[in-house]
Formats: structure tokens, C-alpha cells, sequence
């Protein structure tokens, strides 16, 4: 294979084959590979600014049926830790956030057995009552094919249900790594490849902005982490030309800490920072059609991350005001509002604030 031609193909925008990025992730160097997502990234993103936003994640439930191996949150439904978040609890919440700043709230749970669809619309209109200006990025994929199953209703009538009640947009949660052959070991009863890819599908038609996401270092193969890549530029491809589709693709390693995965099968995250930033390089390389590319400081410090912003990565998420998933299994990096951007600055770029839209705000 012609390392030149793939790298110019790169260079072009085009889409490359799953053979073209596993050439260049293995021929060339780091450096050589930040270089060329760089290049990508200056491409789509002329100016040097790096964006970032204030948002809350807070979790509706910790129930959750889908017994997934990595991870540490979730509770049986007849559990005495088990809860759902009454509404005084989110009045707090929400109103620590809107003092920081921001107005958004990722909202996400877990597939819980006994919730369905009308307890999703009666929480969102009771907190779009309280707050009209209020974003809800809530929810995902493994959520929606749930409450569609547990309805017998289409992606696109829960979808409409929820966007009436006050959805803004849906996060690319619950993707893991899109072989049914990973998620048949790490994540059984949650949905599918083809179900998860059918419900963004859906999403885009209606015109939700989505993300999408990836948890690497667990079991998965380098050709499936690629293959991942170009599920989700497909699907981007697919979407009408006046949706906004995928705004940003963020992919974090697996946090092990008192996992499954770990206690019961020795599987440890191994995914070193070399490997991490290489892997938000070749995201960039082959993610030509999706806008935006985050690195997670949360799972990888802030170190890496800035290292990112050199490598193909123009955004820095949130500054997570709560964040509780990945936390208990591992993940124990901080930043404010001043934190998240003197660490965009010291990397050598101007921090811009965001909104889910990638607007830019304030």
C-alpha cells in the first residue's frame, strides 16, 4: 500500500478504507500521525480556538437492567441503594448550575424495568416548567431502543415523544465499541450494533443534534475500533443535508476499578497515553465528515489531553460539575470553569465557550 496516496487521500477529506487506517496507525509514527490529523483539524477548524462547555450530568436512576461488566454504577431494581431522583433534588441541582453558568443538563440513568415512556415526558415537561431555558441533552441510543421495546413503538414515536416534552439532544451514549461480538461479552442486554446505529439514524432524520462515542482499551481489536469509526461516518453520510447529525465524536479508555471486567476476568484498561492520542488522531483521519473531535481530560488527565489538541482534537468537553459513571471505576480528574481554560491556553490555544450546538457562547 501506498503510504503517500493514503495520507493525500486524508489530506483530501475522503473517506478512507478500514485497510488505509490500520495502515497508517501502524506504519507511521506518532508524531507523523498527530501531524496529519492536525492538518485535518486546521482544515476543518481554521482558527486556533479550542472549545469547552458548562453542563451538569445527572443521573435520573441508578437502576439498570442491562448488567454491563465495566461498570460500577448501576443497581438492581430491589437493591437498597437503588433510587430515582425526585424533583427538589434536580431544582438543586439545576439551580448550582445556572450560578456557574451553565444552562445544560446531560441527563442519563440506566434501563430501568419499570420506567416507561410517560415517566421520561413527565420529567422533562416538569423541568422545561420550571426552566424554559433549560437544554436537555438526555438520554441515548441503549435508552431509546428500551423504552421502544418496553412501549412496542417505533425509534421515531418515542423519539417524537420525548422531543415534544423538551429533548434538545441526544447524546452517543451507550455505544461501548460497536462489535455485536464485544457487546455479546461486556454489555449482553444492551442493544445491539444495528439498533444502536438505526436509533441515530432515526434521530438525524428527525434532525437531533447526536454524538458519538467510543470506550476502548477493554477486549475490543484494533480492527474493531476502526470499524467503529466508519459505522458511525456512515450513518453520518446517510443524514439528511439539513440535519446537523454527529457534531462531535469523544472516545474515552475503559476505567476498570472494581469492575467486572476486572475482578472476574483480569481485564485491565492498558490504554497508555501514546495509545490514547494516537487514537484520537486516527478518529480525526477517519472521522472527515463529523465537525468536532474531544478529548476526554476526565478518563486520560489533563496532560494528555492538551497533547490531543495538537493531534487532531478540537474540544475539551465539559467541566463535568457531577459526573458519576466513570468516577466509580476510576476516573478522578477535576476542572472549573478558570481550570478548563488555562489548561486550553497552556496547550497554546484560545478557549471559546460552547453550547450543544457548537455555537459558540459568552
Amino acid at each position: 500500500m501506498n503510504t503517500k496516496q493514503v495520507i493525500d487521500k486524508a489530506f483530501d477529506l475522503k473517506f478512507l478504507t478500514l485497510e488505509e487506517g490500520l495502515h497508517l496507525y501502524y506504519e507511521l509514527s506518532l508524531p507523523e500521525l498527530m501531524a496529519i490529523a492536525n492538518n485535518i483539524r486546521f482544515q476543518l477548524h481554521p482558527h486556533p480556538n479550542v472549545s469547552w462547555i458548562i453542563d451538569r450530568n445527572v443521573n435520573y436512576t441508578n437502576v439498570c437492567n442491562s448488567g454491563c461488566q465495566f461498570c460500577n454504577f448501576y443497581r438492581s431494581v430491589n437493591s437498597k441503594e437503588a433510587y430515582i431522583t425526585a424533583i427538589d433534588e434536580y431544582k438543586c441541582k439545576i439551580e448550582e448550575m445556572l450560578q456557574l453558568g451553565g444552562d445544560q443538563l446531560l441527563l442519563q440513568g440506566g434501563m430501568h424495568p419499570k420506567l416507561g415512556l410517560q415517566f421520561y415526558t413527565d420529567l422533562f415537561k416538569t423541568l422545561k416548567n420550571h426552566y424554559p431555558n433549560l437544554k436537555l441533552h438526555a438520554l441515548g441510543p441503549p435508552e431509546i431502543v428500551h423504552i421502544s421495546k418496553m412501549e412496542n413503538i417505533t425509534y421515531e414515536a418515542t423519539l417524537q415523544a420525548l422531543i415534544e416534552a423538551g429533548l434538545d439532544s441526544l447524546p452517543g451514549a451507550g455505544a461501548e465499541i460497536l462489535s455485536d461480538r464485544v457487546r455479546s461479552i461486556i454489555s449482553k442486554n444492551k442493544c445491539n450494533v444495528a439498533e444502536w446505529l438505526d436509533v441515530m439514524r432515526v434521530a438525524h432524520k428527525m434532525k437531533l443534534v447526536t454524538s458519538a462515542t467510543m470506550m476502548l482499551g477493554h477486549i475490543e481489536t484494533l480492527e474493531e475500533r476502526l470499524q467503529h469509526l466508519i459505522f458511525i461516518r456512515d450513518v453520518q453520510h446517510e443524514k439528511p443535508s439539513d440535519a446537523p447529525g454527529f457534531l462531535s465524536f469523544i472516545p474515552w479508555p475503559f476505567q476498570d476499578k472494581d469492575t467486572v471486567l476486572l475482578k472476574q476476568h483480569g481485564i485491565r484498561n492498558k490504554v497508555t497515553a501514546d495509545e490514547y492520542i494516537r487514537m484520537i488522531a486516527i478518529s480525526r483521519i477517519m472521522l472527515p465528515n463529523i465537525p468536532n473531535i474531544q478529548a476526554s481530560w476526565l478518563t486520560v488527565g489533563k496532560q494528555t489531553a492538551q497533547i490531543c489538541l495538537h493531534g487532531g482534537a478540537n474540544d475539551f468537553g465539559s467541566i463535568m460539575i457531577e459526573e458519576n459513571v466513570v468516577s466509580v471505576a476510576g476516573a478522578d480528574h477535576q476542572f472549573d470553569a478558570v481550570g478548563i481554560q488555562r489548561a486550553i491556553t497552556e496547550a497554546g490555544f484560545e478557549p471559546q465557550r460552547r453550547n450543544q450546538r457548537f455555537e459558540f457562547v459568552g
